[in-house]
C-alpha cells in the first residue's frame, strides 16, 4: 500500500501535468453546502455522503467528489472557455464494503468550452490515457445520451419516459419498469386492489404527504394502468441498444443501423461519430477502443453524454482507476438557466501506485 505522502506526491505530479495542458488549479472547500448539491449526485452517492449541520450554515457535507463544486464555482463567476484541475481528498461512507476506503485522493481535469464538444471529450480522455501510460488498465467508453434519446423516442406517456430516465442509473429498477410498462409483469395485487377501490381510505394520514397528494398519486396510477403497453418492437430496440458492446468502428456501424430504425437517436449517434473522429485526431486507437452503450449506468447521475472508465486488468473488483464524462445538463441546473458544454475526468493516484507496486 502506498503511503499518504507517496499518494499526495503522485497527485501533485498529475495535477501539474494538467496545468501544463492549460488548466487552472482550484481548491473547492472540503465542507460543502448540502442543500443544493446533495440531490445532484444521485442515489448511490447521496446514501454515502457524510452530512452534518449547524445553526449558521445549515446542512453541510464532506465533498464526495470535486466535479459538482467546480461546476458551481464556474457557473457563478467563471470565464469562457475554462479548464480547471484539482487534487485532494474526497469522502464517501462504505458501510456495505468495509475494505474500500472512505477517504481517498482524487485528481481531476474539467473543461468548459462550447467551441467543439467532441474535441473537448477527446482532450479529456487523451490526457488521462496519457497519464496512465504503462499501467495494466483497459479503457471503456459509452454515451448515456444515446440511451436517453432512445427512451425519449418511445411511443408512450411522458410520465413513463420520465420514470425510465430517472432510473437509467439503476439497471435493475430500469428493467423492472420497462417490463411493467410493456405489460410483461402483472400488476402487484396490492396496487390492483387499490385501483379497484377495494382498499379502505379511513386510515389516519401519517407522514408528510397530504390526502390530496395521495389521491393525486392514485389518479396517476389509474392513468398509467389504462395506458397501452410499450410495444414488443420498442422493447427489443432498447434491449439491442443495452446489449451493444464492441470496438468503436463496429459499434458505430451498429448504432447507425439502429438509427435507421429509430431516427430520433440519430443526433446522439452523430455525436458519438464526431467524438470517434476527434479521438482519432488525438492519437487514440479507436480500432481497439471498446464502446459499450450501457456503460456508465453505475456512475455519477449527472453524466448525460460521453462516459469513460479505465479499469485495472488484474483487479476487476476495484473501482475505476480513472473515469469521467460529459455533464452539460449539470451546468444548466447550477447555472440557473445558463449552460455551457462541459466534460471532465478524475483519477485515483493511490490505486495507480498500487498497480505500479504490483508489477
Amino acid at each position: 500500500m502506498p503511503t499518504r505522502a507517496e499518494t499526495l506526491a503522485r497527485a501533485s505530479a498529475l495535477r501539474a501535468g494538467f496545468e501544463e495542458a492549460g488548466a487552472v488549479p482550484v481548491e473547492p472547500p472540503i465542507l460543502q453546502s448540502a442543500d443544493t448539491l446533495l440531490d445532484l449526485y444521485g442515489e448511490d452517492i447521496r446514501a454515502r455522503a457524510y452530512v452534518t449541520s449547524d445553526a449558521l450554515r445549515g446542512e453541510q457535507m464532506l465533498r464526495p467528489d470535486f466535479t459538482v463544486p467546480v461546476v458551481q464555482m464556474h457557473m457563478a463567476h467563471g470565464a469562457e472557455p475554462a479548464r480547471y484541475t484539482y487534487a485532494g481528498e474526497v469522502f464517501r461512507r462504505q458501510e456495505d464494503d468495509p475494505d474500500r476506503p472512505n477517504e481517498f485522493v482524487q485528481v481531476g481535469f474539467e473543461v468548459f468550452d462550447r467551441t467543439d464538444p467532441a474535441a473537448a471529450d477527446a482532450e479529456v480522455f487523451a490526457l488521462i490515457a496519457d497519464a496512465l501510460t504503462g499501467l495494466p488498465v483497459t479503457p471503456v467508453t459509452g454515451d448515456i445520451g444515446v440511451l436517453m434519446a432512445a427512451v425519449d423516442a418511445l411511443d408512450t406517456t411522458q410520465p413513463r419516459k420520465n420514470a425510465l430516465l430517472r432510473h437509467i442509473w439503476r439497471p435493475a429498477r430500469f428493467r423492472q419498469l420497462l417490463d411493467r410498462f410493456a405489460g410483461r409483469t402483472p400488476m402487484p395485487a396490492t396496487r390492483a386492489a387499490l385501483l379497484a377501490g377495494d382498499v379502505a381510505q379511513d386510515a389516519p394520514a401519517i407522514g408528510k404527504r397530504t390526502r390530496s397528494e395521495i389521491n393525486a398519486r392514485i389518479d396517476a396510477l389509474r392513468t398509467d394502468a389504462a395506458t397501452p403497453p410499450i410495444t414488443a418492437a420498442e422493447v427489443t430496440f432498447i434491449e439491442a441498444l443495452l446489449d451493444l458492446k464492441d470496438t468503436m468502428p463496429d459499434a458505430l456501424k451498429r448504432l447507425h443501423s439502429l438509427a435507421d430504425d429509430v431516427p430520433a437517436i440519430a443526433p446522439a449517434v452523430a455525436r458519438v461519430t464526431a467524438r470517434a473522429a476527434a479521438l482519432d485526431a488525438r492519437g487514440t486507437d479507436t480500432a481497439t477502443l471498446t464502446f459499450q452503450a450501457s456503460f456508465g449506468r453505475a456512475s455519477m447521475e449527472y453524466y448525460d453524454g460521453f462516459v469513460f472508465g479505465f479499469t485495472a486488468d488484474a483487479h476487476p473488483d476495484w473501482p475505476a482507476i480513472a473515469s469521467g464524462g460529459r455533464y452539460d445538463a449539470l451546468t444548466r441546473r447550477l447555472g440557473q438557466g445558463a449552460a455551457i458544454p462541459a466534460v471532465g475526468g478524475v483519477m485515483r493516484p493511490g490505486l495507480m501506485l498500487e498497480l505500479e507496486g504490483a508489477r
